[in-house]
């Protein structure tokens, strides 16, 4: 976990998740949005807005969206059609496996933007 307090490294992981997120947008599809929560969950976390979750969730989270921006994957990215199931299929793995505490989560986020 010692990775989540290095602001530098998880901002530049970030940028390199939601990059490849934007271009990849089609491909993605319906994990889409849970990629993004998981990516606010990150920043909310290592900025210290939100600590009420668990080392083990945060372990989950990071992990998934390492696979996510990592060029070496099950099924490389670069084979149209196909590049992206493994990427979708760790995300979704990992919100279902976190689902309880990212549910509490996007509801405290509901709370601080309500106009969101």
């Amino acid at each position: 976990m010692e990775f989540i307090n290095h602001q530098q490294k998880i901002d530049e992981l970030m940028e390199q998740a939601k990059s490849k997120a934007k271009e990849r947008k089609n491909s993605l599809g319906d994990v889409l949005g849970k990629l993004e929560l998981l990516i606010e969950l990150i920043k909310s976390y290592s900025k210290g807005e939100y600590r009420n979750i668990s080392k083990n969730t945060m372990a989950t989270v990071i992990g998934a969206i390492l696979y996510f921006v990592s060029p070496i994957d099950m099924i490389p990215d670069f084979i149209i059609g196909l590049g992206f199931v493994d990427d979708a299929a760790v995300i979704s793995f990992a919100v279902k496996k976190i689902s309880g505490e990212l549910n509490e989560y996007d509801k405290w986020k509901k709370r601080q933007n309500p106009l969101e």
